[in-house]
């Protein structure tokens, strides 16, 4: 038991959130694991961004409790959780370099120059902006703005990551791209991801587990392959198995067509 505890960084416990008299989840409760990538998948609407902002401090639950590595933190300031976020707006300082975008999250944490100076090097590295350290929000590309907003998340050493639809605003074959990284980026520093996508296969190609969404509750919560191959939910069957199969059919009757 305490090793199986000692693996979870973060658990929900009935969580319950309100906007006045409109109730927007109701006895939402999970856990999730040290170095995992967790993806919270659903229509609009359906609570996924709420929890995120639970998770990190911007809201607080109704009812319930947020536990982070064995304490309670539902009332816990944002700056003291280690949480960190990224936005699907990258939020860059337009005026700021890449190296200056990530270092001036440092500035405050009292780092000498030359301490901030490696910590920024060795993050762009990580996400593969070498080549750009001294480029302007406006001389990169949409994927390459949003490593940067993902390094300067990084660079702070959190111990989770949340993203909320960081690549909506993005061609859909730069998204390809930046999930490939992003997944590299997780696997290599083992940093706990929790993601909230609307889009099913982004969650397929990113996820350990999936958190499906629907109706105030969690329909299901399990990996990619039980999801598909044994969803216990109408809605999930629905929204994640009748969706891909018709996407796949899509793609073959498209390579038919460009056959005749």
């Amino acid at each position: 038991m305490a090793e199986e505890q000692s693996a979870v960084i973060i658990r929900c416990e009935n969580i319950n959130k309100k906007f006045k008299s409109k109730t927007v989840l109701e006895d939402i409760s999970f856990a999730v694991n040290r170095g995992e990538f967790l993806s919270l998948l659903g229509p609009s609407g359906c609570g996924k961004t709420t929890i995120l902002r639970m998770l990190i401090g911007i809201e607080k639950p109704s009812s319930g409790k947020i536990i982070k590595d064995g304490v309670d933190i539902t009332d816990t300031a944002p700056r003291e959780r280690n949480i960190g976020i990224v936005f699907q707006n990258y939020s860059l300082f337009p005026n700021m370099d890449v190296y200056h975008n990530i270092s001036y999250a440092l500035q405050s944490r009292k780092l000498s120059k030359e301490e901030i100076d490696k910590k920024v090097k060795d993050i762009v590295e990580t996400v593969g902006l070498e080549e750009h350290i001294y480029k302007k929000p406006k001389q990169l590309s949409g994927g390459q703005q949003q490593r940067v907003a993902i390094a300067r998340t990084l660079v702070l050493n959190p111990d989770v990551i949340l993203f909320d639809e960081p690549m909506s605003a993005l061609d859909a074959e730069i998204k390809v791209v930046l999930r490939q990284q992003l997944k590299e980026i997780q696997k290599k520093l083992k940093i706990t991801m929790i993601y909230v996508t609307h889009d099913q296969e982004e969650a397929f190609a990113l996820s350990d587990r999936i958190m499906v969404l629907n109706d105030l509750r969690i329909a299901q919560l399990d990996t990619p392959y039980n999801l598909y191959h044994h969803p216990n939910d109408p809605f999930v069957k629905r929204f994640i198995v009748d969706h891909l199969d018709l996407k796949v059919k899509s793609i073959e009757d498209s390579i038919q067509e460009d056959k005749a």
